[in-house]
């Protein structure tokens, strides 16, 4: 009777356990910096009064204002139009410690025929081989979108060797080419490019 007892409660506990709702796991946070290039007396390229750190600027205002996910929190090595030295920026990266630092920048070139978006990674960085996963994965999103996205390149960039955590320079596109220079400016066209960064920041891992 009494091992008869101890089966049908061991029945009902399992039961229980069945229908138990399954604990809900949290998503992960994600801690991206933004690192707004230029800043203050440095204008940055400039064409015609367009200025680089205008346009950063603006595609930063639109990430923030687009950016609802709570799990995704970014930070910024500038939130104001001021000057950071290199060294101050990667201080406050490493003190961080996100999962990416993606360094926002506009291209130039004596040749108004180059165009389109770059993304660019260090090889003497340790974190190599995921900013390079990542800068892929930014460049897939922008190809699939039917922006003009040229090979990952190899720079070894300040904010790229000196970031102990992944880095990306991502150029949005040319200031010295008419077709970059006005999406550049074109507020539906920011649009757009802080709606996929944000995209990405979510597919962090």
């Amino acid at each position: 009777m009494r091992n008869r007892t101890k089966l049908f409660l061991t029945l009902i506990a399992l039961i229980c356990f069945a229908f138990a709702s399954p604990k809900k796991v949290e998503p992960k946070q994600i801690n991206v910096v933004i690192d707004a290039a230029h800043g203050g007396e440095d204008f940055g390229s400039t064409i015609a009064e367009i200025t680089e750190k205008q346009i950063i600027d603006q595609v930063i205002a639109k990430i923030q204002a687009f950016n609802k996910n709570k799990n995704i929190i970014i930070h910024y090595t500038r939130s104001t139009d001021r000057f950071i030295p290199l060294k101050d920026r990667t201080d406050f990266i490493n003190t961080i410690k996100p999962d990416l630092v993606l360094s926002l920048h506009v291209n130039a070139s004596p040749n108004s025929n180059t165009s389109g978006m770059e993304f660019y990674v260090s090889k003497e960085s340790n974190f190599y081989e995921k900013s390079n996963l990542i800068a892929e994965n930014f460049q897939t999103k922008f190809l699939d979108s039917n922006y003009k996205v040229a090979e990952i390149k190899n720079a070894n960039f300040h904010i790229l060797k000196n970031s102990e955590v992944p880095a990306v320079i991502m150029e949005l596109g040319y200031l010295t080419n008419d077709i970059d220079k006005k999406n550049l400016v074109n507020n539906n066209e920011q649009n757009q490019i802080a709606k996929k960064i944000i995209e990405c920041f979510s597919e962090l891992k």
